[in-house]
């Protein structure tokens, strides 16, 4: 679980997580960017999107929404995927369950993923995705610090 604060009202928060203009401006770690192909943000539906390195090379992950509580709350499935969402062979499912709560002004952001088992968890953190997640989460409290 992490856990982050953000210095803005959770209406800007849940949009930056929320609208495809704002996440490809802060999801992707530098210097890599992310490249929204689709976004349905609704029950049942996904969020398609690359990770573009500098070089142009893609890798495409698809994110499939589970349950939204407008405002406050959403769960997904994300797998790694190709440019059309279909699952690689060798990618696992993530399962996020990311809550946003009011706190003077301020979001706190409670972000929970979890894996079919350990080895799941284990390849992913191996793949820098802690490093990479801390940075894109660095992004949005600067790209929130702009508005």
């Amino acid at each position: 679980m992490v856990t982050h604060t953000f210095d803005a009202p959770v209406q800007e928060v849940w949009q930056a997580w929320t609208d495809s203009s704002l996440l490809d401006k802060w999801w992707a770690p530098k210097p890599y960017r992310a490249d929204t192909k689709e976004l349905d943000f609704k029950v049942g539906g996904r969020w398609l999107y690359a990770m573009v390195s500098p070089e142009g090379d893609k890798h495409w992950g698809s994110v499939k929404f589970t349950a939204i509580e407008n405002g406050r709350s959403f769960r997904a499935d994300s797998i790694f995927s190709d440019e059309r969402g279909n699952k690689l062979d060798d990618s696992s499912v993530g399962h996020w369950t990311n809550r946003f709560e009011e706190n003077d002004g301020r979001t706190d952001a409670i972000i929970e993923l979890a894996f079919d088992n350990e080895q799941d968890l284990e390849k992913i953190v191996a793949m820098g995705f802690k490093e990479g997640f801390t940075m894109g989460l660095s992004n949005l409290d600067e790209l929130l610090s702009q508005s």
